[in-house]
């Protein structure tokens, strides 16, 4: 009989960590938390120190049971959830049901699942570390304090079921001014003066006004630039300056989970949630054939760029056997943290060298793959030599103008030729690869053509994925446990959307937002919510206290509570009086707040029930929404079909509404793909606002599809339609839904 019990929260960790310790010990899972605070109620005694309430989770009684029978026979308990603070809490619940008398209960940590690491972990168990549980805990009240007592005055202002997280709002506020500074940005004209040289050895190069009169070149109007390429073109022109330097540029360190999930975004166009669900198995373990269950990184929550030093060991040793020693610096590479890092983990790597990408590319899903391969990649790279190029700079000098080329040559590849970094954008390093011809100083070139080229400045971009986990790593806002969550919560609750890969906010994401900065300027400060950040590490290390830090958090909150309830605006009952007038009853029409927005209703309601969407003409005043007919026949009462918008986007409605509610999806006039349906495809929207296609019959066919379908039949194969597909470095491109087929060119974005 087993002597040990390991306790695990993932069931996929326990036939791995069996295989490394043997018949002696009992492994078991939690299935995650097994206690969390009431759902219905607050669970926080507000009189008495912030204690807070945790139930059994009525699913996991039977789980908790078989824990307690397996704890009765193991004279040793070792608990073994992640090594987080949430893990910790795991931990401390786990051992307050199973503590019996006489027992050995044992924290122990993995920071991957190798047999080594399990095994050292065993040897050398540590105690449950209340601190940790302590940090844990002070969130988890905080973000239960503001949620459930901030949530019901919104539901009283402005719709029920709205939800205010402490973080996540904090996130929708970045979201949000963003885009008023997006919308408030005023392009100011610029121009830009390109010129195409020749000199005595080939081949002609381009060149860019830089200085005018010794200044930065600043050319606002198309009138100035004319002028100045007049007096260009009548000039001279002779190398000024010359300049070849040799640019070394580093390696990446290996990856935090930001960065991670950074990268994972700008690759593979993966969510933070999809990217750490993805890397929750490699950790956990993959069956590699005979092998069994490895675990294939090391854990994926982290904000340390640390490594092991046997790690260093391998991987220097994988450099040396894989490529030649030019690659290998002399000794390891190290990389320093944030200040703000808590350096509980290592970096994220992979578990052992010897799991190369493709030699077990057969056990992996394609998304495990990549990003396992991402992984493995990067922490390779992170240890080889830096990249090193020659860039040539060439001054030229004519009038009283400065031209400048630039190119730069690879000389030796160093880690990129293992992993370059994604971009954010569609740009690429336009002068990387770029040959300029050999020129000598002094030396007399012709201009051969003069291009003006006229510009506007542009806001700051709005945040995709990528950019917003790196704000908010920027920031101190979350850690690596949470990015992922407020970015999937904020897109839950329907205040903000994602569109081609970018952050829009929602109306009511917007509306809500200057509610609480108003109402709860201090829990939507970035600043503050940083340093409730850094905090809660002082409880962790042990330097500050869970009731003092709530203590000093809730009394102000405290007040502003009772204020936003009196004076926060009351949006539900806000009506503003517009000039229409209702066409069913004659009564004048109002301008107010439902569940889908803000919306035209009759002052008369509820004896007149007319609603339209709002509409303004050309020069923003309210206007009477036409409406638009279709050539569709409603099927229940034989009236006309109306375009109407709705919360999941424009629908077919009958003219009759409300004495009739029948709907339709609008179609694409493609033909369901499905054998034998009679179906055609239209868009459609899922219950979180995200655009896909399926089929008007159904429920009897349930074909969908991400990717909208384009009436064009594949020029390869024939299939009777393309799908259009998006990528942050292509754009919109058509690609042949035939997998066989692989038929794939540029598209015109279709709106």
């Amino acid at each position: 009989m087993a002597n040990s019990l390991v306790v695990v929260e993932s069931p996929t960790k326990v036939k791995t960590i069996k295989k490394f310790l043997g018949s002696d010990f009992n492994v078991v899972a939690s299935m995650g938390h097994i206690k969390d605070l009431p759902k219905s109620v607050l669970g926080i005694d507000l009189e008495n120190n912030f204690e807070p309430t945790y139930n059994v989770i009525e699913t996991k009684k039977k789980t908790i049971d078989e824990l307690k029978k397996a704890a009765k026979n193991a004279e040793n308990i070792y608990l073994a959830p992640d090594p987080d603070r949430e893990g910790e809490a795991i931990a401390w619940h786990i051992s307050e049901v199973v503590n019996v008398k006489n027992k050995n209960i044992y924290r122990v940590l993995f920071n991957d699942l190798t047999k080594k690491t399990v095994l050292e972990a065993i040897k050398n168990p540590l105690e449950l570390d209340f601190n940790k549980y302590e940090a844990q805990q002070t969130r988890r009240i905080l973000d239960r304090l503001v949620g459930y007592q901030i949530s019901p005055i919104l539901w009283d202002k402005v719709k029920r079921g709205l939800s205010a997280g402490r973080v996540q709002s904090v996130a929708v506020r970045m979201i949000c001014e963003r885009e008023d500074e997006i919308n408030k940005f005023v392009p100011e004209e610029y121009w830009n003066l390109l010129a195409q040289f020749e000199g005595s050895n080939p081949p002609p190069f381009e060149a860019k006004l830089i200085k005018v009169d010794g200044k930065k070149a600043k050319i606002v109007s198309g009138e100035q630039a004319n002028r100045l390429a007049d007096t260009l073109k009548k000039s001279s022109f002779i190398v000024e300056k010359l300049e070849k330097k040799e640019l070394k540029r580093s390696s990446p360190p290996p990856f935090t989970t930001s960065k991670l999930q950074q990268e994972a975004s700008r690759w593979f166009r993966f969510s933070a949630k999809k990217t750490m669900m993805v890397a929750q198995k490699l950790y956990e373990g993959i069956e590699l054939g005979s092998e069994g269950s490895v675990g294939l990184i090391t854990y994926m929550r982290t904000d340390s760029f640390r490594i092991a030093d046997e790690a260093l060991d391998e991987v220097r040793g994988y450099i040396k056997d894989n490529y030649s020693l030019e690659y290998l610096p002399p000794k390891p590479h190290f990389y320093k943290n944030s200040q703000k890092a808590q350096d509980a983990h290592e970096a994220i790597r992979p578990s052992i060298m010897a799991h190369k990408p493709q030699a077990i590319k057969e056990y992996l899903s394609n998304d495990e793959f990549k990003l396992y391969q991402l992984i493995w990649n990067r922490f390779v790279a992170s240890q080889m030599n830096p990249a090193v190029f020659d860039q040539t700079t060439i001054d030229i000098a004519g009038a009283n103008c400065i031209f400048r080329a630039q190119g730069q040559v690879l000389k030796f590849p160093g880690f990129t030729i293992v992993y370059t970094e994604g971009k954010d954008e569609k740009e690429e390093d336009s002068e990387l690869g770029k040959m300029l011809p050999e020129v000598k100083e002094a030396e007399q070139l012709k201009l051969l053509k003069l291009n003006t080229e006229q510009k506007f400045t542009q806001p700051r971009p709005r945040f995709s994925e990528a950019s917003l986990v790196r704000e908010l790593e920027e920031n101190g806002i979350g850690r690596p446990s949470t990015y992922a969550n407020i970015l999937s919560t904020i897109q839950d609750r329907e205040y903000v959307r994602l569109d081609k890969g970018k952050f829009f906010p929602t109306e009511l994401g917007v509306i809500v937002t200057e509610l609480l900065v108003k109402s709860f300027p201090t829990v939507l400060d970035i600043a503050f919510t940083a340093d409730m950040e850094n905090k809660l590490d002082m409880i962790e290390e042990g330097n500050s206290k869970r009731v003092q830090t709530l203590n000093d958090f809730y009394r102000p909150f405290e007040q502003e509570l009772k204020k936003a309830k009196d004076e926060m605006r009351n949006i539900k009952r806000e009506e503003t009086p517009t000039d229409l007038v209702c066409e069913k009853c004659g009564s004048p029409m109002i301008i107010k707040w439902g569940r889908n927005g803000k919306f035209v209703a009759c002052s008369n309601y509820p004896e007149c029930k007319n609603t339209m969407n709002i509409k303004r003409d050309e020069n923003g005043s309210l206007a009477k929404e036409e409406v638009e007919y279709s050539d569709k026949v409603c099927e229940k009462c034989g009236k006309r079909m109306v375009y109407k918008q709705g919360r999941f986007g424009k629908f077919l409605g009958c003219e009759a509404y409300p004495a009739c509610k029948s709907t339709m999806a609008i179609s694409l006039g493609i033909k369901c793909p499905e054998k034998d349906c009679p179906g055609l495809l239209a868009e459609k929207r899922t219950k979180k606002g995200k655009s896909f296609y399926g089929c008007s019959n159904y429920p009897q066919c349930t074909f969908a599809s991400w990717d909208k379908p384009l009436a064009e039949a594949c020029p390869d194969c024939g299939a009777p339609f393309l799908v259009e597909k998006y990528s942050h470095g292509k754009g919109s491109y058509k690609v042949c839904p035939n997998k066989e087929c692989g038929h794939k060119s540029t598209a015109e974005r279709q709106e």
